[in-house]
């Protein structure tokens, strides 16, 4: 097991996960990553791993886990965090630059043959349920598919506190957004309900869908992460509904897989897999697999009996399979999600098979 020690964390890599211990100890240390402890990510979930030397403080080197769309909570609520509270960044002086590296380039590697993360995923990176959350002006409880505000704190307004309390359940919940502290000392967490998403929102100090946190404390880290946590809960429940790819749409939804982004990422994935494993078939002799089920694999079949049969696969089926993925990344090209130059090259590389 490899271990890497920075400013902010001990990341522990098995050639599974990077199990994270964020330091707990000095006043100068992020009071959210205190309150986050720890966490293992999987490879599978890993994207790409950003290494920078030179780009920390004193010239030391700063390293970042990008994660796989739809797997990083913390990314899709703070966008607005400070950059030294970043959960899947660390940071270390230049004397163990070459340490760093090399551990990156092994995560790099051992992610790139991960294969597909786990749709939960993003549940276990945050904290686990129930998660109750407390500020000054009241308190948030996430648990078992349902989310409850309560103003009651000192700090509420008298519109807030005649209403006591609202709940949501988390499949009427569209999105979650998180504000960090403004020049009066005060952020907060906005929920935003599937029947309300695009209506002007109301002022914080009133708004029913919002949870206000103030300076005190680690009040606005907290409700941080109750953002972070409904949100991967919400992703975790698509991922449990969404249709394999190929597949129909989730039952009683109307809707097709094709109507699914994830759906043609999927695809896009598969063709370029299938464009790649196809390679070393298609360039031996005859276009023919490494062994045979067929006739004449036990060298009964007539002399020139298999090779007349691998050139009718060559000229037919094989062609054939081409021209459907020519097809399958056109498709995919016009979908957006393969460039112009990945577009001419997949297919000029098809081509040039026939």
């Amino acid at each position: 097991m490899d271990e890497l020690r920075g400013d902010q964390a001990a990341w522990r890599f098995d050639g599974e996960s990077i199990a994270i211990a964020y330091e707990t100890k000095g006043w100068f240390k992020s009071p959210l990553l205190k309150l986050l402890g720890g966490l293992s990510v999987p490879l599978a979930a890993v994207e790409e791993v950003d290494f920078r030397p030179g780009a920390a403080r004193k010239g030391g080197w700063a390293m970042n886990l990008r994660l796989r769309e739809r797997m990083d909570p913390y990314a899709a609520v703070g966008a607005m965090l400070d950059e030294r509270a970043q959960p899947f960044r660390l940071t270390g002086p230049a004397s163990t630059e070459l340490v760093a590296e090399y551990l990156a380039d092994q995560v790099r590697f051992a992610a790139g043959q991960a294969g597909e993360p786990d749709g939960a995923t993003p549940a276990a990176l945050v904290p686990p349920l129930p998660l109750h959350v407390r500020t000054s002006e009241g308190t948030a409880h996430l648990d078992r598919g349902r989310l409850t505000l309560v103003w009651g704190g000192g700090h509420a307004s008298g519109f807030k506190k005649k209403q006591q309390r609202r709940e949501f359940d988390l499949a009427d919940i569209a999105a979650v957004e998180w504000s960090p502290l403004d020049d009066w000392g005060w952020g907060f967490v906005r929920v935003i309900t599937a029947d309300g998403a695009g209506q002007a929102a109301a002022k914080p100090r009133n708004d029913l869908n919002v949870l206000r946190a103030g300076e005190e404390g680690s009040e606005i880290h907290q409700v941080f992460l109750l953002a972070a946590t409904v949100t991967a809960h919400m992703w975790a429940r698509d991922a449990r509904a969404r249709p394999a790819p190929g597949a129909g749409g989730t039952p009683g939804d109307g809707r097709t897989g094709r109507d699914d982004d994830a759906w043609w990422r999927d695809t896009a994935r598969s063709a370029l897999d299938a464009v790649r494993r196809s390679a070393l078939a298609l360039n031996r002799p005859g276009g023919a697999p490494a062994e045979s089920d067929g006739p004449g694999a036990d060298g009964g079949a007539a002399p020139g009996e298999g090779r007349a049969s691998e050139d009718v696969r060559v000229g037919g089926a094989d062609t054939a399979w081409i021209f459907e993925q020519i097809e399958r990344l056109g498709e995919l090209h016009a979908k957006g999600l393969l460039t112009d130059e990945e577009f001419s090259a997949k297919k000029a590389e098809l081509l040039g098979r026939i």
